[in-house]
């Protein structure tokens, strides 16, 4: 089946658009959409893919589901649109970008963190916001998964990690850790924290220091590190 995916990725998950799984979730996805509401939009269900090539992925952060509540998933893991108010995890990711490394920023040029929850600004510098499923029925989470999207997300992260070299895997709690089990870590770099969540923030999410850590190995590798202000 033809998929709209940007051309650097179609090229490395070609396989997979063949595969029967494929051709199932596709159907699945479609009959959800035509029987009611459904995150996100159809044009951005690839959209991490699309603004993030994959000959230009620095970094990859893991999310599980979009966001099932109107008008917040975009497409991108953990992200909402603009004008929208930041779910609980978003807050929580901006306390620590803010407590990590926009304290120093700050007092070096008076900056301070975005007021969007958008992160498109983070994908066109290379973040890979990839959620392990990539569609959900409205005000129901978990709805899409075990349909094959997993399937899919698998084979993009194995080919991330197969063909690319020095990438920053970030791996926020259970779900996480144990979907990117098999990332070579010796060729890329894997940090682990507890979710975001409110629930386990406090348990380890809060200074992991997980950004100013993917920035630094950026810079050792001779990479442009990401602006996460």
């Amino acid at each position: 089946m033809e998929v709209k995916i940007n051309p650097s990725w179609r090229k490395h998950l070609a396989k997979e658009f063949e595969q029967p799984y494929f051709a199932e979730l596709a159907a699945f996805v479609k009959k959800e959409y035509l029987n009611g509401a459904v995150y996100p939009a159809p044009k951005n269900i690839f959209r991490a893919f699309d603004l993030c090539p994959f000959e230009k992925v620095k970094v990859i952060i893991l999310g599980q589901d979009p966001y099932h509540g109107e008008r917040q998933a975009n497409g991108l893991a953990f992200a909402v649109d603009k004008n929208v108010k930041f779910p609980p995890s978003l807050q929580n990711i901006f306390k620590e970008i803010e407590n990590d490394i926009g304290s120093v920023a700050a007092r070096e040029s008076q900056v301070s963190i975005k007021e969007d929850g958008d992160l498109s600004r983070w994908a066109k510098q290379g973040v890979l916001l990839l959620n392990a499923t990539l569609t959900v029925r409205a005000h129901v989470a978990g709805s899409h998964q075990e349909r094959g999207w997993e399937l899919f997300t698998d084979a993009a992260i194995r080919a991330l990690s197969d063909e690319r070299e020095h990438l920053v895997f970030m791996l926020w709690g259970n779900y996480a850790k144990a979907k990117g089990a098999h990332i070579d870590r010796i060729k890329h770099l894997v940090l682990e924290a507890p979710h975001p969540s409110p629930f386990s923030a406090a348990s380890g999410f809060f200074g992991c220091k997980h950004f100013s850590k993917a920035n630094e190995y950026l810079a050792e590798q001779g990479e442009e590190p990401i602006d996460w202000l």
